[in-house]
């Protein structure tokens, strides 16, 4: 076992060969928007990303469905299609599964994905002096809230279910030519631009993602506020209100070894809580790779942003400033 669930990491790595390691998830969870169809790829986009936070590439996948009895099957049919949809793009083979009768309906997938045991990505790898990067806008939390209240408008939604259905297939490709080459040791002007750590931001929000990567690593993190990308609609949630219980919940738990700056609004503070569903990729690369990684994103339209830096183990644990 490569990688365990002793520093809450994202999937677990298991080494096959010298030259092989297999990569496993699995996340299912009840639908956050209305279209069936949406809801599938909604879910399976969210189930992959944990392999993508690994470096890896997906490889196949086994269903996971919680359906009523009586329930209309013609709905069952479109989250199913919504989710194969996905899993075609990311080049994942859905090889079976398993379903139950259940009144709540619940899906999502395990998946199994592969890597070189010389390029995982885990969660503890961050270094001080490294740059901090975010490929996704965070608010699918307060966006969804606002859905199930009957208060979204419709840029919020669109934003949000653009976030969700977006594979972090085209991240995970990019970043892996800044990660470790497969040679001991690399060469000095890799280590100068390589990424040392990544994660995907999900059920815990930045501030419990970006914990867990300053915890694992023995480093501090300081996030610039300012710089953090939004969707359309977020700060508008967060003022009104449309606080979801996992956004409460994160906050309880993480907010103790956050300190901010005087000047950083309360709207924004919530938003760093907000428990994303298929959130994107944080990223800890060498001070020197930082622009070369964003120029490289963004000219593969991820709209990625540099939000802060890693720093030598102090208190807080993570700092936000203006």
């Amino acid at each position: 076992m490569l990688v365990g669930f002793d520093k809450a990491d994202d999937a677990g790595v298991y080494l096959i060969s010298p030259e092989l390691a297999l990569v496993h998830t699995v996340d299912f969870f009840t639908p956050i928007v209305d279209d069936p169809h949406t809801f599938g790829q909604i879910a399976a986009t969210n189930a992959l990303s944990d392999v993508y936070a690994m470096g890896g590439r997906p490889l196949n996948a086994l269903t996971l469905v919680c359906f009523p009895e009586k329930g209309d099957l013609e709905v069952l049919e479109q989250i199913l299609a919504g989710g194969l949809s996905k899993m075609v793009e990311a080049g994942c083979t859905i090889v079976g599964g398993h379903s139950i009768r259940d009144e709540e309906i619940k899906f999502g997938y395990a998946v199994t994905g592969t890597i070189h045991p010389q390029r995982v990505l885990t969660n503890s790898g961050a270094r001080a002096g490294d740059k901090l990067i975010l490929t996704k806008g965070l608010g699918t939390g307060v966006i969804s809230t606002a859905i199930k209240r009957g208060q979204a408008q419709t840029g919020w939604i669109q934003a949000a279910t653009a976030s969700m259905t977006t594979l972090n297939k085209t991240a995970a490709e990019v970043v892996s030519g800044f990660s470790a080459v497969d040679r001991r040791p690399p060469p000095a002007d890799q280590l100068e631009t390589a990424v040392h750590a990544m994660t995907d931001i999900t059920g815990f929000g930045l501030m419990g993602h970006g914990r867990e990567m300053a915890l694992g690593s023995n480093v501090s993190l300081r996030i610039a506020a300012g710089s953090v990308p939004l969707l359309a609609g977020a700060l508008e949630c967060a003022r009104r209100g449309f606080i979801p219980g996992g956004l409460k919940a994160n906050r309880e738990f993480a907010e103790g070894c956050v300190g901010y700056d005087p000047g950083v609004p309360e709207e924004v503070r919530i938003l760093l809580f907000d428990p994303q569903t298929a959130g994107g990729l944080l990223i800890a690369v060498a001070g020197a790779g930082a622009e070369p990684l964003l120029r490289a994103l963004r000219d593969h339209q991820v709209p990625a942003e540099l939000i802060g830096e890693v720093v030598p183990r102090t208190k807080p644990l993570i700092f936000v400033t203006g």
